[in-house]
């Protein structure tokens, strides 16, 4: 687990280029504390930089940027959970390896295949690979977009990064997104592709871009896709599949040359996780949990349930409204992009840290694959609401409360109406009150988002599914989850990302996952032997904060907000009464903060 930054600029000289490529690693140092790198090869146009946390090989022969066969080299941030299996495939091959590191694999694996190597891999990564025989750089980055990938594309010049921080010093003048605010007051986070900078992009998921140093041509082509279509039999277990392929999954995700905890809120997915973690786990497991003095958001009683059926170091930290305060300025300094989330992240991962731990389980992905969110009951209405005319959404827009002000999202073209109706911050109105714009063009800007789109043919659970998997998940809780624990030198897996349990539960039919019952019936059914009741049979609760109560005297903030924004006596004054969320009001605070750097 790294992170990972180059340039490919013929324009520039070597030493140019590694100074500023020493800027970009040196922005993400604290996510690879343990060791840094360049490689920047005579005669050609191309730096590659590497920050290192180290997980596998902890000895030198695992450094980055790497060398193979004397011809490629690679940057590389993630974990190739298969690369024991590729590794002994290519030894049979004849291929010598110098370390035992899933690194070289990767080098190796595209020495003798290709690009078709890429579908091969199992794990979240996002790597950059340059061969000095054909001048040529490879990027890709995992299918489930579980490891970020920045990049720009200017003047025939190639900048990557892992965080959106390694672009701001570089010296270069780049352009402020117009769409950025629009997008993060209505999401809560501005969606891929687009960043705060215009010219810088999220790379795409399971895509790989292909570079020639001597031409500047470039490709992007798709080397996996997760697709939501038949493919398992009707007649298989469920029940033992999940089971099965999830045990399978944790097992490969504890694989490490330094301890590897598990992050358990006392909910379904986290205790399951810990239960099999207990299990597979080969070394001492170390289990991190947030509990607070405020009982109705506490959930200790259900974290005490498990810690009662396994063994292992058993860690909870109480979360102190003194330290909420104390922390909050570094925590909201720490984002990588602004997000209306993220902060209960960074709190675990620093307890994590001054464990000395490096890694963690995370139960990210169930919910959106399995029917964990209202979404999936709510999707079908979602459907024929849209169906309705403009004339009659606008009139139902007048009910008070967040369904009159998400209705005119359903007028918006495309996925990003359904998703702004379920989850949207701030209503379209409200965007061009605080940021001085009229109506139609916050609506013409929402419309003309390049997000990813759903096949037309998708509907109903599924639909809810990949609205959450491809949106919510990926925009939100991967982004977040990444940026606050690598900031502390923290690497976070997530074993429902295993592209196993992805394929597989995307192939299975909607009346096979999607069983009625509680929010994801299917998996409470794999582990209910080993899961006690009453972690399943209650209300859902989400992992957050007594935040509305903390941030109303929060002086640090109103100090903030009263620098940055020209409306903050309002502000104030709305959340201080009630009429404004939490997560609303720390966004605008962000909006004002991001917008003057």
């Amino acid at each position: 687990m790294c992170r990972i930054a180059g340039i490919v600029d013929p324009q520039l000289t070597a030493p140019e280029r590694e100074r500023m490529v020493k800027i970009m690693c040196d922005a993400q140092r604290r996510g690879g504390p343990d060791d840094e790198g360049l490689y920047s090869p005579p005669d050609s146009s191309v730096c590659l930089g590497n920050r290192r946390l180290a997980f596998n090989d902890l000895s030198a022969a695992g450094h980055q940027p790497m060398q193979f066969n004397n011809r490629y080299s690679i940057t590389f941030n993630g974990e190739i959970y298969n690369f024991k299996s590729i590794k002994k495939q290519l030894e049979e091959l004849g291929v010598v390896f110098k370390s035992e590191s899933d690194t070289e694999v990767i080098l190796a694996a595209y020495a003798n295949w290709g690009t078709n190597a890429f579908a091969m891999l199992q794990g979240m990564y996002a790597f950059a690979i340059h061969d000095a025989h054909t001048q040529t750089v490879v990027l890709a980055r995992d299918p489930a977009g579980i490891k970020p990938l920045y990049y720009a594309i200017v003047s025939n010049k190639l900048y990557f990064a892992s965080e959106f921080r390694a672009f701001k010093n570089m010296g270069i003048n780049w352009k402020e997104n117009p769409q950025w605010q629009i997008a993060f007051m209505a999401f809560g986070h501005i969606p891929e592709p687009i960043t705060r900078f215009e010219e810088v992009k999220v790379f795409p998921k399971g895509n790989f871009l292909k570079l020639n140093c001597n031409t500047n041509d470039f490709q992007f082509s798709s080397f996996q896709t997760y697709r939501f279509q038949p493919g398992l039999k009707k007649e298989i277990d469920t029940e033992a599949w999940v089971k099965n392929t999830l045990e399978k999954a944790v097992e490969q995700q504890l694989f490490a040359d330094v301890p590897v905890g598990v992050f358990l809120s006392g909910g379904i997915d986290s205790s399951i996780l810990t239960l099999l973690a207990n299990q597979k786990n080969k070394k001492e497991l170390n289990t991190l949990s947030i509990c607070f003095d405020e009982a109705a958001f506490s959930e200790k009683k259900y974290q005490d349930l498990i810690f009662e059926k396994i063994t292992g170091r058993k860690h909870q930290f109480v979360l102190t409204n003194q330290a909420f305060q104390q922390d909050l300025p570094n925590v909201l300094a720490d984002m990588d992009m602004p997000s209306s989330d993220g902060i209960n992240s960074w709190f675990i991962c620093k307890h994590t840290r001054e464990l000395g731990l490096k890694g963690v389980l995370s139960g990210i992905g169930a919910d959106e694959l399995l029917g964990g969110y209202p979404s999936f009951s709510r999707i079908e209405k979602i459907e024929q609401l849209q169906k309705l005319p403009t004339a009659i959404l606008k009139g139902l827009s007048k009910m008070p409360g967040k369904i009159g002000k998400r209705l005119p999202f359903l007028q918006l073209e495309g996925v990003q109406g359904k998703y702004l109706f379920l989850r949207g911050h701030f209503g379209m109105s409200e965007i061009a009150e605080h940021l001085k714009l009229t109506y139609k063009e916050v609506e013409d800007s929402l419309n003309g988002l390049a997000i990813q789109q759903p096949p037309a043919s998708l509907n109903g659970k599924n639909l809810a599914s990949w609205i959450e998997f491809h949106l919510y998940m990926q925009n939100q809780l991967l982004r977040d989850s990444d940026a606050m624990s690598m900031v502390h030198g923290i690497e976070i897996r997530v074993p429902f990302l295993d592209h196993d349990f992805v394929e597989g539960l995307m192939q299975m039919d909607p009346s096979q996952k999607f069983i009625p019952g509680i929010p994801k019936q299917l998996l409470v059914n794999a582990f209910k032997d080993q899961l006690p009741e009453p972690i399943w049979n209650r209300k859902k609760m989400g992992f957050s904060f007594p935040f509305s109560t903390w941030l109303k005297n929060n002086e640090w903030i109103r100090n903030s907000m009263m620098e940055n924004n020209k409306n903050a006596d309002r502000i104030i004054e709305n959340f201080q009464q009630g009429k404004m969320s939490w997560s609303c009001f720390l966004m605008l605070l962000m909006l004002g903060n991001h917008g003057k750097s």
